[in-house]
């Protein structure tokens, strides 16, 4: 990974204002509103002053007629200004946690297998949700109170050195004081939070399908699908923290008005009192409302500290997957209607962090059309055979060609446009049986062509049973349909893809007889005129294979077809009794 850590704070902290950039005529709004809501401290301070001293002790009733005004007036003018102000900077914070988080998504579906290898999926959620989220304490939040709060201390310190410098000094000594005053705003901004959880949830479920089906949407090219579904996820999570922003930013001045409306009505009574019972100086008096009002910018400007740090630290997790290389791309090659001859010539590979090869001089064949089996124990390299055929790994010495070219050469959207794979664990998304099937698909899709591959992998047995059919929807990971039922529609999905070149990791093995049976039936089917390269676990499906390969410790150490192989009573004969005599125990 970059290290983000190594980069200054003042460094990172900047790369994370970038993103206000864009927005910079919004942010000036808000800039140029909370100057005029810090004017407006000052000119309430002021008008204190003039309320005292030419309605108290020296009244003057034309004066006296407009204080209540005077006083709405700049109520008005301050509440209005911080609306603005606090809506336009919540407005430019939610760009900008939008636009990371859409950054990092685009990041996540394009990162290489080594890189999810390294990393859970629950944590990137967690980096993609939260710790984005977090970056606007430091960019929207702590700008908020720098700018706002600067400009009311400057401007109330300005008026208490009119009033009194030599006070003013005194006070400087004295200032640290702790007031707390606003939370009840914060309280009632608990009750609109729960608005948005379930927008928050949409994000989190798409994020974390897209991470874990990472080869799925990869192999059927279904990144521009994923970026779409996670677009809207986002813009409904965007809509939903604005409607949260405008309770946040309507709140604080409402109350403020409320509040101001009857200080008014209270003050324009009380001025016109004269005798014993009238206040002191004006001067004095408008220098301890300052005084107070002081305090709590004084305060907030103390802690802008930390919710600057808490931003930058998240900032830094978050620009660590933003700047992780995605997938190595250097082909140039396109595959124009392969034939799909596959050959591995002494392929060596291993794993990141591993001293110990997973394949070790790995040489084969497959001809166009043909099936190829993998037999093996766990651990042989079955698998990573076909992980490095779709190119998400490159093998650590070797060459493996398609049609002669080195598939290093042959860019991967085109490389994987060529194959198609049907997992084990069957990868399932949240939608309708339909887009499960037409996945990655980009165009419009024939009803023939859908119909076709239903049929062919024994999904109509089933759908047309459903009172919605084909948009039944499947569930989280295709939990409401049975493995079997999972297993013939990601049967289908391959033969709606009709690629050349097949890779099939057999799953068989969990399914009762009926299911089985269909499943082989489907799988007869995908295997026609396709180059097919099978890991297979039941070594009963694999006896009518073209060739057979036995793999043990990297290395291939029989091959052949299934009756030679028999004859040869080695580890094939007894990998091939051993499972016999597992399925009599079992029956």
């Amino acid at each position: 990974m970059v290290n983000a850590t190594d980069r200054g704070s003042l460094q990172l902290y900047r790369r994370l204002l970038g993103y206000v950039f864009p927005y910079k005529g919004i942010f000036a709004v808000a800039v140029v509103a909370m100057a005029i809501g810090a004017a407006m401290d000052a000119s309430f301070a002021a008008l204190i002053k003039e309320i005292t001293d030419r309605g108290l002790v020296e009244p003057d009733a034309e004066f006296i007629k407009l204080i209540p005004w005077l006083i709405v007036g700049v109520i008005l003018v301050k509440s209005t200004a911080g609306f603005i102000g606090s809506y336009c900077m919540s407005w430019v914070g939610r760009q900008v946690v939008f636009d990371l988080r859409q950054l990092v998504f685009n990041k996540l579906i394009r990162l290489s297998s080594s890189f999810y290898d390294d990393h859970s999926s629950a944590l990137l959620v967690s980096k993609l949700i939260y710790d984005v989220e977090r970056t606007a304490s430091a960019t929207t939040d702590a700008l908020t109170l720098i700018t706002k709060d600067a400009f009311t201390t400057v401007a109330l310190v300005a008026w208490l050195l009119y009033l009194d410098w030599k006070l003013t000094l005194v006070f400087f000594i004295f200032a640290p004081l702790i007031t707390i005053a606003v939370r009840i705003a914060a309280r009632r901004f608990r009750k609109t939070s729960e608005r948005i959880q379930s927008s928050i949830g949409s994000i989190s479920h798409v994020a974390k399908e897209a991470i874990i089906g990472e080869r799925i949407v990869k192999t059927y090219g279904g990144q521009s699908f994923e970026k779409h579904n996670f677009l809207r996820a986002n813009q409904r999570n965007r809509r939903q923290e604005l409607k949260r922003a405008v309770v946040s930013a309507a709140m604080a001045p409402s109350i403020t008005l409320m509040v101001g409306l009857p200080i008014a009505v209270i003050i324009s009574l009380a001025v016109g009192r004269t005798g014993p019972d009238a206040f002191t100086a004006g001067a004095f008096t408008s220098y301890l409302a300052t005084v107070v009002l002081l305090m709590s910018p004084l305060k907030r400007l103390a802690k802008v500290n930390e919710k600057i740090q808490m931003g930058i630290a998240a900032a830094n997790s978050v620009f660590r997957v933003a700047d992780e290389p995605q997938e190595l791309d250097t082909g140039t090659e396109t595959l124009d209607h392969p034939r799909g001859r596959i050959e591995y010539k002494d392929v060596h590979f291993l794993y990141d962090r591993s001293n110990l090869p997973v394949l070790k001089d790995l040489s084969f064949t497959i001809e166009p059309g043909q099936t190829v089996a993998l037999v093996g124990a766990s651990g042989s390299g079955k698998s990573t055979i076909t992980a490095l055929l779709l190119g998400f790994y490159r093998p650590t010495q070797g060459v493996i060609t398609i049609d002669g070219i080195d598939h290093r050469e042959i860019q991967l959207n085109s490389l994987r446009q060529n194959m198609a794979i049907v997992a084990q664990d069957t990868i399932l998304f949240d939608e309708t049986i339909r887009n499960n099937i037409i996945y990655g698909y980009e165009g419009e899709v024939s009803d023939k062509r859908l119909r076709r591959a239903v049929e062919a992998a024994h999904v109509a047995e089933f759908t047309d049973a459903l009172p919605k059919g084909l948009d039944t929807y499947v569930g989280e990971q295709g939990l409401r349909l049975s493995g079997g039922q999972r297993q013939r529609i990601a049967i289908a999905r391959a033969l709606f893809k009709d690629a050349p070149i097949l890779i099939f990791d057999e799953a068989t093995s969990s399914l009762d007889a009926v299911s089985e049976r269909l499943v082989k039936d489907a799988t007869e089917s995908l295997l026609h005129d396709r180059t097919t390269l099978i890991i297979a676990h039941r070594l009963s499906t694999i006896e009518s294979a073209d060739r057979i390969l036995v793999l043990d410790k990297g290395q291939i150490v029989e091959q052949g077809q299934h009756n030679d192989l028999f004859e040869l009573g080695g580890i094939y004969t007894r990998l091939y009794r051993s499972q016999i005599r597992e399925q009599r125990l079992a029956g």
